[in-house]
């Protein structure tokens, strides 16, 4: 997002805060209720155009959120949609992504006050690894002619009751409404996501073996002095990574395995 949309996200996520500190806030049920609209609003072009005209009084845009949403919603996401309608966007589609950003950090909120907020990063993390690897489970996930609810229901049987319920619902969501993205791209999204309600950045690490909990504690506190921030480790065990281990944090790469370093000699040997 550029410009006015990304003031008014960091604005929402603001409102979105100080409402789920509050213990009467039920997040994952807010969660719903945001997801529900993203949904209507990803449908209705037309809606999220009069939503974000630029030309149009934000007062008389939160009015008519209130008319369309506000029976069938609580007061707290209707308020907070209304909020959204008031600000300005730089383009329709940028509200709708803010829509489905707050129903993805409410989820998360969810998770963190009930102290699972950890789990449901590594299952993010654990099932996106199992997607990238399996055909078959990617196919059945985004088959465009597949139904939602054969899509939901494959994924309750593969998540429900080994992960957390606000890491089902979320990757119920992806699959069932990807918007546009690639299955794997939304899942590294969400982990993203959650990282960032720790405060904490992602740190993808490939190993030929298991590290020891100390390697794991000499890695992290190397990679947090280094990116002065709080490093969530997400670890993969790859015998190809023969050696030493490869760390991407975000687009960068670190590269310390033995077969990367045997390969970028045999290229300046070619070469």
């Amino acid at each position: 997002m550029n410009g006015a949309s990304r003031e008014a996200l960091a604005a929402a996520r603001e409102r979105l805060d100080a409402l789920t500190d509050s213990t009467s806030v039920d997040a994952a049920q807010l969660a719903d209720e945001l997801a529900a609209v993203t949904a209507l609003l990803d449908r209705e072009a037309g809606l999220r155009r009069v939503l974000t005209d630029p030309a149009q009084p934000g007062e008389a845009k939160a009015q008519l959120v209130q008319r369309l949403i506000g029976g069938q919603v609580g007061e707290t996401t209707a308020d907070l949609v209304s909020g959204l309608a008031r600000s300005r966007w730089s383009q329709p589609r940028d509200l709708v992504d803010a829509l489905e950003e707050l129903a993805n950090i409410a989820d998360l909120t969810a998770a963190q006050k009930t102290g699972t907020l950890d789990d449901v990063e590594d299952e993010l993390f654990r099932f996106g690894r199992v997607v990238s690897s399996s055909t078959e489970l990617r196919a059945a996930l985004t088959d465009r002619a597949a139904g939602n609810s054969a899509k939901a229901e494959l994924l309750n049987r593969l998540l429900g009751g080994r992960a957390k319920p606000a890491t089902e619902r979320l990757v119920t969501r992806l699959a069932t409404a990807p918007r546009g993205r690639s299955l794997e791209t939304g899942l590294e999204s969400l982990s993203k996501l959650a990282a960032e309600r720790r405060d904490r950045m992602v740190a993808v690490v490939t190993s030929a073996v298991p590290l020891s909990d100390g390697q794991k504690g000499r890695l992290g506190a190397a990679l947090t002095k280094l990116y002065g921030r709080r490093m969530h480790l997400n670890l993969d065990v790859d015998p190809a990574v023969v050696g030493g281990i490869r760390v991407q944090v975000g687009d960068e790469v670190i590269n310390g395995s033995l077969a990367d370093r045997l390969d970028e000699a045999a290229r300046r040997m070619a070469s």
